[in-house]
């Protein structure tokens, strides 16, 4: 039994890992002011990050096309695979998972739709154990399964830098954005239930960057895979630094924050991706 993995670029898998996988990938868009760009395709991560130090406007994001999902699909498919696994960024801050499975519906063959109600490499490390498990000979069914388990058991955590893509984005004002700058004000949001929470705030970087690493030793011995991601951060190594009494840096997978979910968090933002032993 053929049994293929499809993703979307929230993912923020590298391209040598998805390949070497064979999983499909498929990308969002993301627009600065008229400009708009298919992620990874035709806006790198490096030429992302310098348009938005650049740019006035907030980089927004879209979700991928029916069509985008239905090509992969249709194609797989004729290809042999007897069925599809496709995994997407949590439905509880896009429509990408509701685009997805709108191009199940029109495609003749087994597609399974699963909400890693999860983002960056909390969705990514999912993707990359059902593919492994595929390449494994498991079924769909067993594939399903397997995922719905790990993003019960996946924390999301992340620490904010710069208030400014939240003042851009009008989600707070400038006189806000500008008090929370003088004050160094830090928020740290929670995303393991699917969606953006307040998980408090810290008044210095550091204070952040402990706050995460504290969240890592309250699960130490339960760990499974951790993952550390970051928009460009100058500081990751701080951070990795404080991980490494608590967790082997050798099975510690650190990577960049791609530019969906940059888009929201502004450059800087570090993240916490932990999955907890069943």
């Amino acid at each position: 039994m053929t049994v293929r993995i499809v993703t979307d670029s929230a993912s923020d898998l590298g391209h040598d890992e998805a390949t070497s996988l064979g999983i499909d990938v498929v990308p969002l868009s993301i627009r600065f002011g008229n400009d708009v760009f298919l992620d990874r395709e035709e806006l790198s991560i490096d030429e992302f990050y310098r348009r938005m130090a650049e740019s006035d406007d907030l980089p927004q994001t879209a979700a991928p096309a029916p069509g985008a999902f239905q090509e992969v699909f249709r194609r797989r498919l004729a290809e042999g695979a007897d069925s599809i696994v496709c995994i997407c960024l949590s439905s509880g801050v896009s429509a990408t998972m509701e685009s997805a499975e709108l191009a199940a519906r029109e495609t003749e063959g087994e597609v399974r739709i699963v909400d890693s109600r999860s983002v960056t490499a909390g969705l990514g490390v999912m993707v990359i154990a059902a593919a492994e498990a595929a390449a494994a000979g498991a079924g769909a069914h067993e594939i399903v399964g397997l995922v719905e388990a790990m993003r019960e058991r996946t924390h999301v955590y992340g620490a904010i830098d710069t208030l400014e893509n939240l003042r851009k984005g009008g989600r707070i004002g400038n006189a806000q954005a500008l008090l929370g700058s003088l004050l160094s004000i830090k928020p740290l949001i929670d995303i393991s239930s699917g969606v953006v929470e307040e998980a408090g705030r810290q008044r210095t970087r550091r204070k952040s960057l402990a706050w995460l690493r504290d969240k890592v030793a309250e699960h130490a011995d339960e760990i499974e895979t951790l993952s550390v991601m970051h928009a460009q951060a100058d500081d990751i190594g701080v951070l990795t630094e404080m991980l490494a009494p608590i967790v082997d840096p050798s099975a510690t997978r650190v990577g960049v924050i791609g530019p969906v979910v940059a888009s929201h968090g502004g450059p800087g933002v570090i993240g916490l991706c932990f999955t907890l032993r069943s």
